[in-house]
């Protein structure tokens, strides 16, 4: 049996599979034409979202008895076809939630205090404190959508800081009784009482574009969006159109519908160019998770997922 990483990990995992004396295999740097020439050859491939796993890649993974995703997204793998090729897969979502869900606070003080605007005059000897004067969210409702690790710490962090805290989960019910100050509610009621919305839902075919122009004409005016999970699941065209029109008062966005900036085409490359020169938006390129402390606990917890499997798949002993 032997294991293939590809993508940067904290060493802690690669000790795990010396410690478990399975041969490991580490390219962090491999590139996916290269991938598909060796995958045949593994039964446990370790993968980030560089590499995609259709139905066409897997059967070419013909050893293949275990997927471990880094991180938390699902998109571009095949999981139906996993299941029915028997071929087990694990991920690592609570391993960065934290880190998620505190990066999404961070965005949103710095964006409704006026922090990155102030950061820059203070730089260049301008002292206009009365034009930055900020708001404090205590008095807004924050909508959560998506109840999962992320959703759940987020909106528990922010019930300590909002007297009120909403949350839709399609596919939940009954989940808030445990939290204070968070109140279980529709899409609707959401959208219309919410002042910032918070999303922390997989990219899937249903979620693809969620927040379009029709989802944000039932939303409050002048709602805040914060986007941390995937940036296809916001029309990026219609949040645009919402933030010059006044619409939408601010957003926070972590992750966009296309992070390679070398590949945007000309027509798609305005719309960024319009949103990047927004004062009432606060940018990072996917970094929410990527914190040291979430570097170490998503190899921890990845170990610990496939000790875990180890007996059942390949009869090994569950002692390190």
């Amino acid at each position: 049996m032997k294991a293939l990483v590809t993508d940067h990990v904290h060493p802690f995992l690669l000790d795990y599979f010396e410690k478990r004396s399975i041969p490991c295999r580490y390219e962090p740097s491999i590139t996916v034409d290269a991938f598909e020439e060796i995958c045949h050859e593994y039964e446990i491939i370790i993968v980030n979202s560089k590499i995609k796993w259709p139905k066409e890649l897997i059967l070419k993974a013909k050893k293949l008895k275990l997927i471990g995703r880094l991180g938390s997204g699902m998109d571009g793998i095949d999981t139906e076809f996993l299941t029915a090729s028997n071929i087990h897969f694990v991920r690592t979502p609570e391993a960065n939630a934290n880190a998620v869900a505190e990066h999404a606070i961070g965005m949103l003080l710095s964006l409704v205090n006026n922090l990155n605007k102030a950061d820059q005059e203070v730089r260049n000897y301008i002292w206009h404190r009365e034009k930055l004067r900020g708001k404090e969210i205590t008095d807004l409702t924050i909508g959560v959508i998506g109840f999962g690790n992320t959703g759940s710490l987020f909106a528990s962090k922010m019930s300590c800081l909002s007297q009120k805290v909403l949350s839709y989960d399609k596919y939940k019910a009954h989940y808030c009784e445990e939290f204070h100050n968070i109140e279980e509610v529709s899409l609707k009621h959401l959208q219309t009482n919410a002042d910032i919305i918070s999303l922390h839902i997989p990219l899937t075919k249903e979620t693809h574009h969620i927040v379009d122009a029709d989802f944000l004409k039932e939303c409050r005016p002048g709602v805040i969006i914060i986007n941390t999970s995937r940036g296809p699941i916001v029309n990026t065209t219609d949040l645009l159109e919402g933030l010059i029109h006044g619409q939408i008062k601010g957003a926070c966005l972590d992750v966009f519908e296309n992070e390679k900036p070398h590949t945007i085409e000309k027509s798609t490359d305005q719309v960024y160019r319009k949103l990047y020169q927004l004062p009432n938006v606060v940018l990072s390129p996917h970094i929410a998770g990527w914190t040291h402390d979430s570097f170490f606990k998503i190899s921890k917890v990845m170990s610990e997922k496939i000790d875990k499997l180890l007996d059942e798949i390949f009869d090994y002993s569950s002692t390190v």
